[in-house]
């Protein structure tokens, strides 16, 4: 059996992560008042983030139709495949994967929808996995069971300069509580159940990055190391912490897309790994 990998733009691989491997990407939009656009292909991430700066109006994201994820199961089928995974982002912050299901239904296939409860590199990480393995003849069966215990395993944690964003977008979740005292606090959230929940609050930026640096040290070893940010002007300061006190210099850096950054806000950077089972 061959498979063929599906996701959606919030994984935020690029065209490096994935050469070689054969992966369908399916976009989200994102809005500015009445402008809509479709990830990837009408937006890029530099003019993204360039237009949230200049906007009035905070961006909103919308999940794809149904019709756009049977385009690209169809793709992987008419190809033959003979069957398809698609991983989609985390059901509790989005309905993407209501788009994906309903699209399944509609087509007489061996089709898995798999909620990756994560998000950007979290997501792109189990994407690359899941790919990897059907380039070496996995059915969808271990390709699944593979997501889903990676899933469990997986950590993403994020500072954020504002969380205003993820309050009109209706993602704020457990951060709920950090709201007010924005003037004083850099908040970390943590999106490692799939949903937006408070992780601590520090004082400056610089803190904030430690903390997160910190964390990957305290669950040592971990697996998969990734830094994912949004236009973030310190990201070498990031990774040059990661370097001095994990020690690990073998990690992905993702550009955090339209998706994630219209809910995260500019200057949005953090990480992604997953736990190493003892």
């Amino acid at each position: 059996m061959t498979v063929g990998i599906v996701t959606d733009s919030s994984c935020d691989l690029n065209a490096q992560d994935m050469n070689g491997l054969d992966i369908e990407i399916v976009p989200l939009f994102v809005r500015f008042g009445t402008e809509e656009f479709v990830d990837r292909e009408e937006i890029s991430s530099q003019e993204f983030y360039k237009k949230m700066a200049s906007s009035e109006d905070l961006p909103q994201t919308a999940t794809p139709p149904p019709g756009k994820f049977q385009q690209a199961f169809r793709r992987h089928l008419n190809n033959g495949h003979e069957a398809v995974v698609c991983i989609t982002i985390s059901a509790a912050i989005s309905a993407t994967i209501q788009s994906a299901t309903q699209a399944s239904s509609n087509i007489d296939a061996d089709i898995r929808i798999v909620d990756s409860k994560s998000v950007s590199t979290g997501l792109g990480t189990l994407v690359l996995d899941a790919a990897k393995l059907a380039s070496q003849g996995a059915t969808a069966d271990e390709i699944v069971q593979s997501v889903e215990q990676a899933s469990e395993r997986t950590r993403v944690f994020g500072t954020i300069n504002t969380l205003e964003n993820l309050k009109k977008g209706g993602r704020i979740g457990g951060a709920q509580a950090m709201m007010g005292s924005l003037l004083s606090i850099k908040p970390i959230i943590d999106l490692s159940s799939g949903k937006v929940e408070e992780a601590g609050r520090q004082r400056t930026r610089k803190k904030a990055l430690e903390w997160l640096c910190n964390k990957v040290k305290s669950e040592k070893p971990v697996d998969r190391l990734a830094v994912m940010h949004g236009d973030a002007p310190d990201l070498d300061v990031l990774c040059q912490m990661l370097t001095e006190r994990v020690g690990n210099s073998q990690y992905r850096i993702n550009e955090i897309g339209p998706i994630v950054g219209a809910h995260g806000g500019a200057g949005v950077i953090g990480i992604s790994y997953q736990v190493v089972d003892s």
